[in-house]
């Protein structure tokens, strides 16, 4: 009897603990709520005012709108003002719900610059809010379609493993994961069922992620791919997960050594026949252990940023008609110089090239090379990026203007200043050079952004003006830092430059550079 009546007490006690964790998280879902609310309030009553209408029934013309257009209409709203429409009445209390993308980004959600341990809402208390709700309406139509988690702080894998088997992954066209756990060394694991999707068209994940596909996955509607910063369970990891996408359209990689270190080799095979955008960001320092082997005939557009090494394999991309080469200098040698250039001749079809100054630098120390290519369809070139003290301007854009002879657009974008001669004659520039090609015949417009004033400056954009004989403008844009005496100054001296093309008109943008 005695043990009957302690049975009772415990269950009793249980059914009390229970009642209290549901008030307790109502309470939550309710100040959550309102939180939200409030910070969408006033925007949401100005909507409704717009919206309202001197109808017979008093209705609002949005709100007679079928479910599946209002839902359309919240799937373009950050997440807090999609549920901030509840407020609106009953009408739009569950329709925030039915929305078939669920984005979840801690920047938007919590509140900025404080510690995700001091903030009133955590974001794990945010998101499951959020994923309670959503879920208390049983088969929800549409079904989830996108779904975003990007937890850049105090990011519990548990939790994301959680949501990302909860959705229905047969459904699922996109998913966006980018993590920074808590505990670096426990990355999430994907689940397995995953790797087999059959209706993921994105696939996005970055930071503390761990892949380990099996040998037979297989993503047969996946056309981009975006891989950042995560790791990889062994060396074919990466090779596996493309072999598996037989219809992959855009690849984005960025890979870091300090993320292979648990790998003795790791190498990035990209053979994909439908690729049409690659981008590899490649920080990995010069090994042996790690290489890349590229071949993608059908690629158009490509933007490699880092290292290369003795053993990286680039195939000829015929079919690439514009660029971004933003090569690394990790050693000061006329081998390296002649990898770069071997490197540029495998996409001799481009027609728009973006390049770093830090490559077109290392192109003119190697200029001495026997086999440089030349761009005979190259019409746009830029250069982009840092101006270095050692940085002979005339003479490193000479050399790619003499592999370009139809080149039409020339730009100039100058970022951050260093060294300290750069305000000092450059005897270098003074050394007379043949007139490339393009610039008697081709070269129409010439875009320099970010201009200083400097010698060099000053210099590089005389020489051009000089040259260039059917040249129509000359578009320069001052730093936005400089003082008005000073923009004036170089505007006055910019005037007095002898043009070879009586044509040529020098504007200048007064927009916002730094």
């Amino acid at each position: 009897m005695k043990r009957q009546m302690i049975e009772t007490e415990e269950r009793e006690r249980r059914e009390r603990q229970r009642i209290e964790r549901a008030e307790r998280a109502k309470m939550r879902d309710q100040a959550w709520l309102i939180d939200v609310t409030s910070t969408s309030r006033r925007r949401l009553s100005s909507v409704r005012q717009n919206a309202h209408t001197n109808t017979d029934d008093g209705e609002d013309i949005i709100s007679s709108l079928p479910d599946s257009l209002l839902c359309h209409i919240l799937s373009f709203l950050p997440i807090r003002d999609s549920v901030a429409t509840s407020i609106l009445s009953s009408r739009w209390r569950p329709l925030w719900t039915l929305v078939p993308i669920l984005h979840l980004d801690q920047k938007e959600l919590t509140e900025p610059y404080l510690d995700e341990r001091n903030k009133k809402f955590k974001f794990v208390d945010i998101v499951l809010r959020i994923w309670t709700l959503r879920n208390a309406i049983s088969n929800p139509t549409p079904p989830l379609h996108k779904l975003f988690i990007h937890w850049y702080h105090y990011c519990l894998p548990f939790y994301v493993d959680t949501l990302v088997r909860a959705a229905n992954l047969r459904d699922l066209q996109e998913l966006d994961l980018h993590l920074c756990n808590y505990h670096p060394h426990q990355p999430l694991e994907l689940p397995l069922s995953l790797y087999f999707s059959t209706t993921l068209v994105v696939l996005k994940l970055g930071a503390d992620i761990r892949l380990n596909p099996p040998s037979a996955c297989v993503f047969t509607c996946l056309r981009i791919l975006l891989l950042k910063c995560v790791t990889f369970a062994n060396r074919d990891s990466l090779s596996t997960i493309l072999n598996a996408c037989p219809v992959l359209l855009d690849l984005s990689l960025h890979v870091v050594d300090k993320y292979l270190n648990n790998l003795d080799e790791f190498n990035v095979i990209v053979l994909v026949a439908t690729l049409k955008r690659l981008h590899l960001h490649w920080n990995v320092q010069p090994s042996s252990k790690y290489i890349f082997q590229i071949n993608t005939p059908a690629l158009e557009y490509f933007h490699f940023r880092g290292y290369l090494n003795r053993d990286d394999v680039l195939e000829k991309l015929p079919n690439v008609v514009e660029c971004v080469i933003q090569i690394e200098d990790c050693e000061k040698s006329d081998d390296y110089a002649k990898r770069v250039w071997d490197f540029m001749g495998k996409i001799y079809n481009v027609i728009s090239m973006e390049l770093s100054i830090i490559t077109a630098l290392i192109l003119f120390h190697g200029s001495n090379h026997e086999d440089i290519p030349t761009f005979h369809n190259l019409s746009s070139l830029k250069f982009c990026g840092d101006i270095w003290f050692d940085w002979y301007a005339w003479h490193v854009v000479h050399l790619l203007l003499c592999q370009a002879p139809k080149l039409q657009i020339l730009t100039f974008e100058h970022s951050i200043l260093l060294g300290f001669n750069l305000y000092k004659p450059n005897p270098c520039m003074e050394e007379p050079l043949n007139v490339p090609e393009c610039m008697p015949s081709h070269l129409t417009t010439c875009h320099y952004k970010g201009l200083r004033g400097t010698m060099t400056d000053m210099e590089l954009i005389r020489k051009i003006l000089e040259a260039a004989r059917v040249l129509k403008t000359m578009k320069i844009t001052l730093l936005s830092y400089l003082g008005s005496r000073r923009k004036l100054c170089i505007r006055k001296e910019l005037r007095k430059f002898q043009r070879s093309s009586q044509n040529c008109q020098i504007a200048f943008d007064d927009g916002h550079f730094t």
